[in-house]
């Protein structure tokens, strides 16, 4: 068995090494780092891990995805898949994490607004995440008081987690004052906004959800006079509109970017909404440029 270890330096302090206390939920790991500018991190996991961006700037690329991130984001990793996470050039990143494992995980993570398609997520107690971790690397003890003291601050961590995404998903509903129409579409569009990239249907967004296609059509006709469909299909040609203005991807690259696999396809839909070639919106970037920010409920 491998014997704990408390590692410490200016810019760098972790706990690893961690035996298993619990089959429901066990600490494997916990740190905080002050990254070094384009410091990478490669590469599959064996356990969970969360990383809180607490300052500064950085990438993470998972699924074929990469999300550009900044403080009051955390960003989840799954065991066996390969990412890949770095500290930005110029504003590298400090980030605290928790790696951990256990047969309650899917269900806790679920509770803190995580799933198979969305990685990133916002929290909004940095404190309480710092003092949590820094206490579980003050118990280093290899007792059962200290395996007890840091399962106890693991299990106060995500009880924040899940309050604080209850609270948020509370407010935003309670906002709208139209019921539990207004959280579905809460919901929907969020999954949209984090699965877009992956050519998601209709049927995709219901079934996340766990409501009819036809209920949910119902509910975008109502709240934004639109359809999901034609929602789907405008959020993902004003990406492409923007992708195309803000960076020198090829015509195929954006489609790609926006979930279209066959780039004539995107090519007729974004000239059917723009009325113009995705090759001749780059040129006039400057006479288009207002329309590409308008809303995806927008024509």
């Amino acid at each position: 068995m491998r014997n704990i270890k408390y590692t410490e330096s200016k810019s760098f302090k972790c706990l690893e090494n961690l035996r298993k206390t619990s089959l429901d939920l066990y600490l494997v790991h916990a740190g905080i780092e002050h990254c070094a500018p384009s410091h990478i991190c490669p590469g599959p996991k064996d356990e969970y891990i969360i990383h809180f961006v607490l300052s500064g700037a950085g990438t993470y690329t998972a699924k074929n995805r990469t999300w550009h991130l900044t403080p009051g984001e955390m960003f989840l990793i799954r065991p066996d898949e390969y990412v890949t996470y770095a500290s930005d050039l110029r504003d590298p990143w400090t980030y605290a994490w928790i790696g951990f494992n256990g047969i309650r995980t899917d269900a806790i993570l679920k509770n803190c607004g995580f799933s198979d398609r969305i990685l990133v997520n916002y929290f909004y107690t940095p404190q309480n995440i710092i003092e949590n971790i820094n206490l579980i690397m003050e118990s280093r003890q290899l007792s059962f008081a200290g395996d007890l003291k840091r399962q106890a601050c693991l299990l106060q961590l995500f009880a924040t987690l899940c309050n604080d995404y209850t609270l948020h998903n509370n407010k935003k509903s309670s906002g709208r004052g139209h019921g539990q129409s207004s959280v579905y579409l809460e919901h929907a569009i969020e999954y949209i906004e984090y699965s877009y990239q992956e050519g998601i249907s209709v049927t995709d967004v219901a079934n996340y959800i766990g409501i009819s296609r036809t209920y949910l059509n119902r509910i975008f006709q109502k709240e934004l006079r639109i359809s999901v469909q034609q929602f789907l299909i405008n959020y993902c040609l004003h990406k492409a509109a923007n992708l195309l203005v803000s960076t020198d991807q090829t015509i195929y690259e954006v489609a790609k970017s926006v979930g279209y696999e066959d780039p004539l396809a995107f090519s007729k839909a974004f000239k059917k909404k723009f009325e113009i070639s995705p090759k001749n919106y780059r040129e006039h970037r400057d006479r288009m440029e207002n329309y590409s920010e308008k809303q995806p409920w927008e024509t």
